[in-house]
């Protein structure tokens, strides 16, 4: 990855946000449900199984815009940024009135360094769509990395300037009080983090079309009434709730954490590992999804926990993001206490 030698060779932090988009175009409902299926095994992370069965639509139906566009996310959760840019090249080749392709190029470029090449790219996502919000936050963000790289080579050139420093600085203070920048701990480099935001494959477009805001949050439930003395009964489940809910938290901060010690121990010894895989297997290969990234984000929302007895159920929406990838879903976490803790059994997705 190129740079100039006095600028910071921290990794862009890319990272994906879901949006809604109007659909211009109808899509059958046998279309549909394929695009849903590749998203589905996207969103496990099953990329291998995503990637055979988009190609096997490809095969078909070689010019459909949507599922190249959910290739070229698969490519980029893949770690084969080379072929992603390919494939959404040729889209924008293709069908140069779509945006988002443009932006996701922009995305590729950035977390290389070409930021010229990104500004070329969003700059011709906002030609072909004027009131494409994200492209227009995108191309700021590649601006403000253009002009911090600036500032740090005049810098480097006459250290005895003082009108850079302020300049400097400036940038690095809007980056670092960015909410969708670094995660609280991380270190700013002299040059700032710099976000920029695909578009991800559930909101593959067929033709171009306006951002929809994303639905707020549902509002947290109201907290329970204190209940009198004689439902004690109540108060013994709600103190197992209590606990079932502080351990899908550990188990969430330990994997945004990359703790991997916190993270497996969170798992019981009966844990129902996903299809054939043993258990070392699997740790194996979570292992390396998830050291491999270079930031990971996960967040809860909408927690509902249910106990019976030694069993306990927790269901609730799951914002995850990792490097050039966002997925919001609805999770299920089955769980067993052993002992004082309370250890995940089983989880599924989409519950």
């Amino acid at each position: 990855m190129s740079k100039s030698a006095s600028v910071s060779s921290t990794p862009l932090s890319a990272v994906l946000r879901w949006l809604a988009l109007a659909a211009a175009l109808s899509v059958s409902a046998v279309h549909a449900d394929d695009y849903t299926d590749v998203n589905d095994l996207v969103r496990s992370g099953k990329l291998a199984e995503a990637m055979a069965k988009a190609d096997q639509y490809l095969a078909a139906k070689p010019r459909d815009p949507q599922m190249r566009f959910i290739k070229g996310v698969i490519q980029t959760e893949a770690g084969k940024p080379a072929d992603a840019i390919s494939t959404f090249t040729k889209i924008t080749q293709d069908y140069p009135e779509l945006p988002e392709p443009y932006n996701n190029l922009a995305v590729l470029y950035a977390g290389q360094n070409q930021f010229d090449k990104a500004r070329a790219a969003l700059e011709m996502a906002i030609r072909t769509n004027p009131s494409y919000a994200t492209a227009h936050e995108n191309l700021g963000d590649v601006y403000a990395k253009l002009a911090s790289q600036a500032y740090s080579k005049a810098l480097q050139l006459d250290g005895g300037n003082a009108g850079v420093q302020p300049k400097l600085a400036l940038i690095r203070t809007l980056f670092s009080a960015d909410p969708k920048g670094q995660k609280p701990g991380a270190s700013n480099s002299s040059s700032g983090p710099v976000t920029v935001q695909p578009v991800p494959a559930a909101a593959a477009p067929a033709r171009p079309a306006p951002v929809v805001p994303a639905t707020p949050p549902a509002a947290a439930p109201a907290a329970p009434a204190t209940p009198p003395a004689s439902a004690a009964p109540a108060a013994t489940v709600s103190a197992a709730e209590k606990e079932v809910e502080a351990a899908v938290r550990a188990w969430a901060s330990a994997w945004s954490a990359k703790d991997m010690a916190a993270y497996l121990a969170a798992y019981g010894k009966d844990f129902d590992t996903p299809g054939d895989q043993s258990r070392k297997a699997w740790e194996e290969e979570r292992r390396s999804r998830i050291v491999g990234k270079s930031r990971i984000s996960v967040k809860l929302s909408n927690l509902s926990v249910a106990v019976k007895g030694s069993k306990a159920t927790a269901k609730f929406k799951q914002d995850y993001s990792a490097d050039a990838l966002n997925v919001s879903s609805r999770k299920t976490l089955d769980m067993a206490k052993a002992g004082e803790r309370w250890l995940i059994v089983r989880e599924s997705t989409g519950g």
